[in-house]
């Protein structure tokens, strides 16, 4: 058994409620009408990448595949919408017996996307899908936008590790979730213990600037966190005067200290100062650690800096001025009838606003050019093209009801390290820009 197989107390027996009441009023309206059997066809997509970003990153499927699993209408989420008597009833019972039997098919976590990528393909009858439309956005939305952030800040960085540290900037569950997305983004790190506990991330910390403020002298509480930890910790340099604080923190540890972290000031400046201050004193392996708010901006201006890690929390935990990714979940092609045997017909929103939408099932798949590199995003609803039979991007996730396609986090982690890797060498330009592939459209 693995530790997500452990399960946390933060987590809850049913995801039923994680939605939004106007999808239970449609199943009642759709049960009486006689359509919600209806085998209908769901996708979600996104019709733009936030302003200036590149490409986007699948993060969540993990999560919605548990989620699916554990969408139970409980007696106690069936009393709760009795009380308020959301639904009647015959709908009620309806619901007492849901179980998602249909297929689901996406693109493999940590996998890129485009604006019309067919991000996840959702089947069955209207009725069962329909109850699904807003949790499962809203795990893709979130965990999709900090692990977007989370790429941008591992491509900045380079070959040094990244620490996650913003679990108090967000909500304690957002925080989990965020975790595990920064670490398929290219993170190494979390200081977050239920995120560890959870997904196996590597866990890391040492102590904040309470624990110098609490001891008489700077001295004791290094030596106190020494004699804790080892030589080998790190130690928090910039809680009164750096230059002193290096210094004795050398004398307390000697050269074989681990790592020095700074967390405020001119970082470029102060970095420099500090690494040609840790030579100076003998310590030439001691690693400088730096944080204070930064984001893959920060960390790109830090490139030739001394720096040997950086550790991020507030902008990577709202997705760096990106906190959502503006996925929708839209019904693109129904049956005439309740048929089994019914025929589907595609279906499309059209109106104004930039709100239309592309009807049909679709599949999806990358064109590369002669190098190799990524050139186009194809999605079409046809035949797929000899050409790129062996280019599809859909992976099946659920077969009539069960979980096929759970893999490990570091799965995806790997996968998105490879598929960024694939993508022309713009994509991680932090200049404004367009997509760097265009999405073509097939009959």
């Amino acid at each position: 058994m693995g530790v997500a197989d452990l399960g946390l107390p933060v987590d809850v027996p049913s995801t039923a409620l994680f939605t939004d009441q106007y999808e239970l009023t449609m199943l009642q309206a759709a049960l009486k009408a006689g359509t919600a059997d209806r085998r209908s066809v769901f996708e979600v997509f996104t019709r733009r990448l936030p302003d200036g970003r590149r490409y986007g990153v699948v993060a969540g499927t993990g999560r919605v595949l548990d989620a699916v699993e554990n969408f139970r209408f409980d007696p106690a989420v069936l009393g709760f919408l009795r009380e308020r008597g959301i639904v009647g009833e015959e709908t009620l019972d309806w619901l007492a017996g849901y179980r998602f039997s249909g297929d689901i098919w996406g693109y493999p976590e940590g996998e890129v996307y485009f604006p019309g990528s067919p991000i996840m393909r959702v089947e069955g009858s209207f009725a069962e899908c329909v109850l699904l439309e807003t949790v499962v956005l809203s795990i893709l939305n979130h965990d999709s936008a900090i692990a977007a952030a989370a790429s941008r800040m591992s491509s900045a960085a380079g070959d040094r590790p990244l620490i996650e540290m913003g679990a108090r900037r967000t909500h304690e569950l957002a925080a989990v979730a965020a975790s595990r997305a920064a670490y398929l983004g290219g993170f190494a790190s979390t200081s977050d213990l239920a995120a560890g506990f959870r997904y196996g991330i590597p866990t890391v910390g040492t102590s904040a600037h309470a624990f110098t403020l609490l001891h008489d002298r700077e001295r004791d509480a290094f030596q106190a966190q020494v004699n804790s930890l080892g030589r080998g910790t790190t130690l928090l340099v910039d809680t009164y005067d750096v230059a002193e604080a290096v210094r004795t923190a050398v004398e307390v540890a000697g050269p074989g200290l681990g790592a020095v972290r700074i967390d405020s000031g001119d970082l470029l400046l102060v970095a420099h100062r500090v690494r040609q201050q840790l030579d100076d004193l003998g310590a030439r392996d001691t690693r400088i650690i730096v944080t204070s708010d930064l984001d893959e901006y920060a960390i790109a201006s830090l490139a030739a800096a001394p720096v040997d890690a950086y550790g991020v929390g507030t902008q990577l935990v709202t997705g760096s001025g990106h906190p959502t990714c503006s996925m929708v979940y839209k019904l693109v092609a129904r049956a005439e009838s309740a048929a089994p045997s019914a025929p589907l017909v595609a279906v499309a929103k059209k109106s104004t606003g930039g709100k239309t939408s592309v009807g049909g099932r679709k599949w999806a798949a990358r064109r590369l050019d002669a190098e190799g590199v990524a050139e186009a995003e194809v999605v079409g609803t046809g035949a797929v093209p000899a050409a790129l039979a062996g280019r599809q991007l859909l992976v099946e996730l659920v077969r009539k009801g069960e979980v096929v396609g759970r893999e490990p986090l570091d799965a995806a982690r790997a996968r998105h390290a490879a598929a960024r890797d694939s993508l022309p060498l713009s994509a991680t330009q932090l200049s404004r820009g367009e997509p760097v592939l265009a999405t073509e459209y097939t009959h």
